[in-house]
């Protein structure tokens, strides 16, 4: 009787073990489906044009090619200009306003009929966007807000806005206490505009910044600053990162400090270690920004005014919650 018991309660933990794999399965497959289709495609593409004898020339100037995040927008501008029939040229910034600067009165110079620009510094990018204008060549910011009238489109999120919003997730996780580290990018205005916003909401509502870090925008700085916060401060409980490549290296400096059990964290832009921590559940919410879209929406405003065309001066464009419950519905971000 004993052993046919013991066959029994054997069979019903085999049964159950390959349910859960079976359902497991069933889950890796379902995400890999997600990844792989990517993300939906544009809704509308600009009509093209001759200009000169020639489709329309399209010169991208992005931060750097380093982040998941700017290779997105390029994928998207690319996406909307190869079905446009539009050439197009993507000039790396290597974080650095003069060297974009440069890019884009190299445009100017080879006869490039608009120019896209993810501004480093939104003031120092200024004179070279209003040499372009004098020349005749339209310009689109696209993610950094480079207020200025020779911008002709601007397209993108409101920074502080999505800083807030954030912070917002932070406080219910939290109860509106406890204190507060950043790792930041000191050196970005659209950082600082995603810090402000954020302490903003936090410290209306009782919560403190214990500290900030800079990371300088580059992965490698901000885990060694994130190493820097965690470890002067052995006891803190919440952190925020303002982008992509500082929440990649505060989620390694959480890793190798072993401090998942007691931290919680957000921040910004998807990257696989961000999804690993959601998975986990020591990430708490990623504010994600819709990076194909800007490339899309980008390119379409630089085709029209390329073909001279109006189009909005503004295009706003939403950003997404992303947290462990949802984390599978936003997988295709991790692919460039």
């Amino acid at each position: 009787m004993r052993q046919k018991v013991t066959a029994v309660v054997a069979l019903g933990l085999l049964l159950t073990t390959v349910g859960c794999d079976t359902q497991a399965r069933r889950e890796m497959a379902a995400e890999k489906k997600t990844t792989e289709q990517g993300p939906p495609p544009p809704a509308e593409v600009a009509r093209s044009c001759t200009v000169r004898g020639h489709a329309p020339k399209i010169g991208i100037v992005p931060i750097n090619l380093q982040a998941l995040f700017f290779n997105q927008i390029n994928t998207g501008a690319r996406t909307v200009a190869r079905k446009a029939g539009v050439k197009t040229q993507i000039v790396n910034g290597n974080d650095d306003s003069a060297t974009q600067s440069n890019a884009i009165d190299d445009l100017v110079a080879n006869h490039y009929d608009a120019v896209i620009v993810d501004a480093v510094d939104t003031e120092g990018i200024k004179p070279a966007i209003r040499r372009a204008k004098a020349a005749g060549v339209p310009v689109v910011a696209v993610d950094a807000t480079v207020d200025d009238p020779a911008v002709s489109a601007q397209v993108g999120v409101g920074n502080a806005e999505g800083g807030r919003r954030i912070g917002e997730a932070l406080l219910k996780t939290a109860g509106n206490r406890g204190g507060i580290g950043v790792v930041g990018a000191l050196n970005s205005t659209i950082q600082n505009e995603r810090q402000k916003g954020f302490t903003d909401a936090v410290t209306a509502k009782g919560m403190k910044i214990q500290n900030v870090v800079d990371g300088r925008n580059i992965q490698e700085n901000a885990q060694t600053a994130a190493e820097n916060l965690l470890t002067r401060d052995p006891g803190l409980k919440y952190a925020y990162a303002t982008g992509e490549p500082a929440l990649i290296g505060l989620a390694a400096a959480v890793v190798s400090q072993h401090r998942t059990e007691n931290l919680k964290v957000v921040g910004w832009d998807l990257s696989s270690q961000a999804v690993d921590g959601l998975r986990a559940g020591w990430i708490t919410g990623v504010l994600q920004q819709n990076t194909f879209r800007f490339g899309y929406e980008a390119m379409n405003s630089a085709i029209d005014l390329a073909c001279g065309r109006t189009t909005r001066r503004q295009v706003p464009v939403p950003t997404q919650l992303v947290t462990p419950d949802n984390v599978k519905n936003y997988l295709y971000y991790l692919e460039k």
